[in-house]
C-alpha cells in the first residue's frame, strides 16, 4: 500500500507551513515531520480513524492532528490524503 497526496492537500499544507514558518522555521519543519509520521502510521490500520464527518463515504476517514483535520481515502492499493483544514465557526 502506498500514500498519495492530492493537489488540494499539497496546496493547503504549503500555505500552513509558510504561516508557521513566519514565526519559526524550526516549528514549521517539526510540524511537517510529525505530520508525515502520523500519515505514514495510517498504513497498517487504514480504518483506525473515524469515518469522515465531511463526506458520506465509509472509505474516507479523518485523521486529527494538532487541531487540523486531514481527510483521507482508503483504496485497495493506496491511501489518498485529500485535504487539510482547521474547522472554524
Amino acid at each position: 500500500m502506498i500514500i498519495e497526496y492530492d493537489e488540494e492537500f499539497s496546496k493547503k499544507f504549503a500555505s500552513i507551513w509558510k504561516y508557521i514558518a513566519e514565526d519559526s522555521q524550526n516549528r514549521a519543519n517539526s510540524f511537517k515531520v510529525e505530520l508525515k509520521e502520523e500519515i505514514e502510521n495510517i498504513l497498517p490500520l487504514p480504518y483506525k480513524f473515524r469515518k469522515s464527518r465531511w463526506f458520506e463515504n465509509e472509505a474516507i476517514r479523518d485523521l486529527i492532528f494538532k487541531g487540523y483535520t486531514i481527510p483521507y481515502l482508503v483504496l485497495n492499493d493506496k491511501i489518498v490524503v485529500l485535504d487539510i483544514f482547521k474547522w472554524t465557526k
